[in-house]
Parts: structure tokens; sequence; C-alpha cells
């Protein structure tokens, strides 16, 4: 039977054994919720829905190029940056692929669906998890696909700019494709923040990911997109799948949310000082914690070893991170959201811990 991997299943079960609502800590959603905008706008455009939608999403690519000062030619946009993933491979067909490990494992799923066979760059806990610069070495001419999640999920780290220049340069040398993930990049503290984009006219070889699920809380809404300079492989993306996998309602959502400033900046100082919250509540019940720039918590805390159930029966849904490649046990990923849920969990992990320790010495 199919296993589904991700965080944000709030379907399987509904409420705790005592009929508590879950709070989902699991998936890494804005926590300020859909902006008003762009609820109005799916509402206003529901009586477009008896008409197809535009294939080439047309308005929602030039409101999208204009916000971000790339070419509209270089856009495309899909059912979610998973169905882009899944379209990508397709539609490039790589046979050899380089990830890190651990990260997303839809670019292993989507890859593998089309044969392409993944290799693993291990990142270490020695090293925090970051990519260091031995990555450039381990990109071998029998590769024909580079996939870098920045920052990365679910560690939270970023990859240094340098090191993804010189990947890309080395991917023109051997004629390899780099498929950066930004979709977290939007909540990266500015001093940190980067996007590759300003390299996309001069190398063809660079994908960039993108997404409005997390970034505007729109997940299902389901809306991403890629950007590329490389006209054959936006071609051949368009030829991957159907012509409407973008819905009425998510072109009217995603040009109304490019226009949510006040929200975007309200949003950036939300999860700066709950970030910081979390990371130094976490630390002081013993936590290990990594990387962090995005909008959710990577850290490893030993004990108990059941922390993800027992924070269930409390009503609080995290991410185990025990199945991702190069990690195990002890590992777990957390969003940010709102002081008072914040407080909830912390306090639902305190009791955790306590619960556990009586069990152990009893």
């Amino acid at each position: 039977m199919y296993a589904y991997q991700h965080g944000g299943d709030i379907y399987t079960e509904k409420c705790t054994a005592q009929g508590k609502e879950f709070v989902d800590f699991s998936a890494n959603i804005n926590p300020l919720g859909l902006p008003a905008g762009v609820k109005q706008a799916v509402k206003d455009a529901i009586k477009n829905c008896v008409n197809y939608p535009d294939p080439f999403c047309r308005d929602l690519r030039a409101a999208t190029a204009q916000y971000l000062q790339v070419p509209e030619e270089y856009l495309f946009f899909g059912n979610g940056a998973a169905d882009v993933l899944f379209r990508l491979a397709l539609a490039a067909k790589p046979k050899r692929a380089l990830l890190l490990a651990p990260t997303f494992a839809d670019y292993e799923k989507a890859l593998r669906s089309v044969g392409c066979i993944c290799k693993d760059y291990q990142l270490q806990e020695d090293d925090n998890f970051t990519v260091t610069k031995n990555i450039v070495g381990k990109v071998s001419a029998r590769m024909d696909f580079i996939v870098i999640c920045n920052p990365n999920n679910p560690t939270g780290q970023l990859t240094d700019r340098q090191y993804l220049e010189r990947i890309l340069m080395k991917c023109r040398m051997i004629g390899a494709k780099l498929l950066v993930d930004e979709c977290f990049m939007d909540f990266v503290d500015e001093d940190k923040a980067f996007s590759m984009r300003d390299m996309l006219a001069e190398y063809p070889e660079l994908i960039i990911l993108k997404a409005f699920t997390k970034t505007f809380a729109m997940p299902g809404i389901r809306l991403g997109y890629c950007m590329t300079s490389d006209m054959e492989l936006l071609n051949a993306l368009h030829q991957s799948g159907q012509d409407w996998s973008v819905s009425v309602l998510a072109q009217a959502a995603g040009i109304a949310a490019l226009k949510e400033q006040d929200y975007l900046s309200e949003s950036f100082q939300l999860i700066r000082e709950e970030r910081q919250y979390l990371i130094s509540e976490l630390k002081a019940l013993g936590a290990k914690v990594y990387g962090s720039e995005a909008n959710y918590i990577f850290f490893f805390l030993s004990e108990p070893v059941d922390l993800q159930a027992r924070l269930r029966e409390q009503g609080y849904l995290i991410r185990s991170c025990a199945n991702y490649h190069n990690l195990g046990s002890g590992y777990y990923r957390i969003a940010v959201k709102t002081r008072t849920l914040n407080k909830g969990l912390i306090k639902a992990i305190k009791e955790a811990r306590k619960n556990a320790s009586i069990i152990s010495i009893d």
C-alpha cells in the first residue's frame, strides 16, 4: 500500500482520542494564513469557472514576471511545485542525478518515475548538515541533473552562492541541468537571502523552482512555477502534461497574492521573532538545532524516542524526519507559527518529556 511521506496529513485522523483538533506543525505554511485579498480574488473568480483556465496563464505570468523582474517567457506554471517537478523530470528525462541527503523526497520520486538513477550527496552532522565546497567535485560527467534545495528542506540550511555558481559552471561543462529550489527563500532574513535568477539569462542550464504555497499559505489552491531561459525545455514542459493544470481560481489567487506586500512584511517580522523564540526554547530543552533559516525548525532530541506520537496524543502534529535519507530517529522538523501556538507546542514537548521520564523511572 502506498505510504504518504510528507507533513500536513490532517485527514487520516481528524482529532485526538479526546476530541481535540490537531494543531499542525508538520507543514511549513505562513502562520498568518490566507491573505484577505487572495480570499476575495478566489470568490470573485468563481463565476469564471464555467470556462477553461488560460493554458498559458498569461495574466499570472505577466504579473509574476513584473514582480520578479524576469522575462515572461522564462516562466512555466503548474499545479503546485511538486507538479512542476514531475513535469521537469518528464520533459528533461535525465539519466543520472545528484541530490542532497537529507532533502525533499519528491525530487527523487519525480526523477525515479522516468528511470533516473539518483545519487546522494550526504550532508554530514559534523558540518551541521550544510553543503560544503566538496560538492563541486561530486558533480561528475556522468550526471545530467543536479538538485539543490536552498534553503534545504528539512534542515533549513543555506547553500553558499559561490558553491552554486561553481556547480552551475560545471553543469555547463558537462551538459547537465541545475535545479535550485527556492521555495523557502522568501522566509530567509534579508541579510542572508538571495536568488539565482539573475543568472538565468546567461545560463540556460539553470532552472529555479518556486511556489505560492508556503509564502502565501495557499497549499490547498496548488500553484507553483519554474523559471529557465531554456526555451526548448519550456516547450517540453508544455508537452509533458495537460494544458489546464492551473485552475481559474489558482491563477486569480496568484495574481492577488503578488499584491500583498503588507502581508509579506508582517509575515517576515513574525517569522523572524517566532523562529528565534522556538530555537531558544528548544535549546533550553536540550535539543540541538540546525540551520533553520526558513519558516521551520530542524532539530535533534533523543528523548523521548516516541516524541511525535506523544505530541499527537496531545493534539500537536510534528514532522519526524526519520524516513529522510541520511537521517534517523530523534530528528524532527516543526513549522514556525504564532506565539500562542508555539508556546502550546513547547509546553506539550515538556509534558511529553516529563511523562516519559516518569514511565522510565517506574
